[in-house]
């Protein structure tokens, strides 16, 4: 195990990180969870990788879950130990990596390490240091520890924010990066943007710790929020609380400042599948005018034969959270709609001409009040915000072993 673990003051780790050797532009993907109905993203990912190691081939895009993905898993797991006996990596001991990821002219800023599970907690009600910023479905955990339960490594899609108002932790890495030794510089696939990575030296390392610590010390009981990849979190938490092993105690992530000029905040849309859009929206109508509170929300909504905006009288303080609510319960008595949460207007606007289609666009949570929201109510509908479109999410680049030799 890294020796540099064992410093119980400290809230973030390096981490002993693998890098693919060669073809790093076939091994970067996008998360899993993205691009959940629209399988031709992952058909022309499939395309560009084509018998090269990639990331694609140790990880499920979550288009293609089932309900058993057994010979999935197998498959993942025999690619991971393939890799490894292979060669296909280069791993540096001891490191954080200071990432810069080009999107349409900004740039977003963040650091990859360790973080310690034994910080974190995925409960709505938690008061960890590391918390869960939206509700997490514990049924979508088990075909994710599943996953991970015979896994060599595993790959971070994870983003944590931390609330950094005078940029001490990540802005003195910026005016000091000709000092540091790249560790890859590439154009990430199907729009993804650009992305340089360094390597942080001891020096930096130590650093970066004294600022987090300096965070700390107004008294405050949280540091990391998630904001992207919740249940892949859970997930590893869930793991490592069944096994207690020593190797799996830690999970690799990214952290990023919310002040960070680049980081935007985007709703997650509703698309409803299969659903008869007059009976969804009388009923959308009457269940708010039954539980509806102060708050006023509009929702603009499209089908293939019409489109249109409601008002209706909110139970949650955000948009999102009242249609939640609603389509929870919905749901629960149509059996056969299906709900998928998009990012992007134009999506939703793609998906909804198609037959029985129903989607929602709304207004999302503006990120100045994102921790202010965590720390009075705890975690916030799911899926209610998502830090840029789709094609800005985290790729998977980095790798770490969860698994003893």
């Amino acid at each position: 195990m890294n020796n540099s673990l064992n410093n119980a003051d400290k809230y973030f780790y390096p981490a002993d990180i693998l890098l693919p050797k060669k073809d790093i532009e076939k091994w970067a993907v996008i998360a899993c969870d993205q691009y959940t109905s629209e399988p031709e993203y992952w058909e022309d990912v499939k395309n560009i990788v084509g018998d090269s190691p990639s990331a694609l081939n140790i990880m499920l895009p979550e288009i293609y879950l089932s309900d058993d993905n057994s010979k999935d898993i197998e498959r993942i797991n025999a690619t991971m130990r393939k890799y490894m006996a292979e060669g296909v990596f280069n791993e540096r001991k001891d490191t954080m990596i200071y990432v810069e990821r080009y999107l349409d002219g900004k740039v977003r800023k963040g650091l990859v390490g360790l973080i310690d599970l034994e910080d974190y907690e995925y409960k709505s009600d938690a008061k960890a240091l590391i918390r869960a910023t939206e509700e997490t479905i514990e049924e979508r955990l088990p075909a994710r520890v599943e996953i991970r339960r015979d896994a060599l490594l595993e790959m971070p899609h994870i983003l944590l924010l931390f609330d950094d108002p005078t940029r001490s932790v990540v802005k003195p890495l910026e005016s000091r990066k000709e000092e540091f030794e790249t560790c890859y510089h590439f154009d990430l696939m199907k729009e993804g943007g650009h992305v340089h990575g360094y390597y942080l030296d001891r020096e930096t390392i130590t650093s970066v710790q004294n600022s987090l610590e300096n965070l700390m010390e107004s008294g405050d009981d949280l540091l990391f929020v998630v904001g992207d990849g919740n249940h892949s979190l859970a997930a590893a938490k869930e793991y490592y609380n069944e096994t207690k092993d020593p190797n799996a105690r830690y999970a690799l992530v990214e952290i990023e400042n919310i002040h960070d000029k680049s980081i935007e905040f985007e709703p997650i849309y509703r698309v409803l599948f299969n659903v008869d859009e007059n009976d969804f929206l009388e009923k959308f109508k009457a269940y708010a005018d039954e539980n509806g509170g102060e708050n006023i929300h509009k929702y603009d909504f499209y089908s293939k034969n019409k489109n249109g905006t409601i008002e209706i009288k909110g139970n949650d303080k955000l948009p999102v959270g009242t249609l939640q609510k609603f389509i929870k319960e919905y749901i629960k008595e149509h059996k056969e709609v299906k709900v998928d949460y998009i990012h992007g207007r134009e999506v939703v606007k793609k998906l909804s001409t198609k037959e029985n289609v129903l989607g929602f666009i709304f207004d999302g949570l503006s990120k100045f009040d994102f921790f202010p929201a965590i720390r009075a109510q705890g975690s916030l509908p799911r899926k209610t915000f998502s830090m840029g479109h789709a094609k800005d999410k985290r790729f998977y680049i980095e790798t770490h072993k969860i698994k003893g030799e």
